[in-house]
């Protein structure tokens, strides 16, 4: 691996937090600042294939023939994006690799064995995982270097919480021990909310400096984007959402420590 390339797998147990969200406008914040982004739909479903402005209808080549060795990772990639980003699409067939990763010998590594020829072409790799724990997430924490949380402020959401940093520790301990946690970043945040602010609060007396300090605000726009196949920055880029996530991206960068920009 590039020491420089930084692969963030955006991943949560529970659904309905702003995974996808969070992973496609990331991957746009992070390519506005001149950086290579790769975003990777690991997720069936194909919500940030669509989000990205890509028909997951249409497509005959994704990220399942990638995993299967049915095509090379170069062939199945949408390039040069309106959004600035490179993305490795999903759509439904990806249960078919999910189901014949199972019998491989590789099986939890694979996607990191076709990862590795082209890490040299970015600055980050954003991974949207399903929301499960099975063998697509399992593929992405081992060739993840981080793991970035999305959650919101309430109470399930810490125990959906607590899961998840079991698998990581899993990982970390068998075959990936330079997984960490990124961050775990507040979603769908209402400081008017009495629960919002008290699980904030536990949040942070647990993680301490691993709670990014941007929070994502309920914002309209931003709940309208994908509807458009338009991350946030291109459907409305003076809203709320925008701002949040271009913050966002340069919290990231400053964590990460991933400095150059490419013209």
């Amino acid at each position: 691996m590039t020491p420089n390339t930084k692969i963030l797998a955006i991943a949560n147990q529970k659904g309905g937090v702003g995974k996808t969200t969070t992973a496609v406008n990331l991957a746009a914040s992070l390519a506005a600042t001149k950086r290579c982004v790769l975003l990777i739909d690991l997720d069936p479903q194909g919500n940030a294939t669509m989000g990205s402005g890509v028909d997951k209808h249409e497509l005959t080549k994704t990220i399942n023939e990638v995993l299967l060795g049915e095509c090379t990772l170069n062939d199945a990639l949408c390039k040069n994006l309106e959004a600035g980003f490179d993305l490795l699409p999903s759509n439904r067939d990806l249960t078919v690799a999910e189901i014949g990763l199972l019998d491989s010998n590789d099986k939890e590594q694979r996607l990191k064995n076709v990862l590795a020829p082209i890490l040299a072409n970015y600055d980050f790799i954003i991974i949207d995982c399903p929301p499960t724990l099975n063998m697509l997430t399992v593929n992405a924490l081992v060739a993840a270097t981080g793991v970035l949380v999305p959650m919101q402020c309430e109470y399930y959401s810490l125990e959906g919480l607590s899961s998840l940093l079991d698998t990581i520790e899993q990982i970390r301990g068998s075959v990936n021990p330079t997984l960490n946690l990124e961050g775990i970043l507040r979603t769908m945040y209402d400081a008017r909310n009495r629960l919002t602010n008290d699980v904030n609060k536990q949040l942070h007396q647990h993680f301490g400096e691993k709670v990014f300090k941007t929070v994502i605000p309920r914002n309209v726009r931003l709940a309208e984007a994908p509807s458009f196949g338009k991350p946030i920055l291109q459907y409305e880029r003076q809203s709320q959402g925008a701002t949040a996530y271009l913050s966002l991206a340069a919290e990231v960068i400053r964590r990460t420590g991933v400095g150059s920009i490419h013209e």
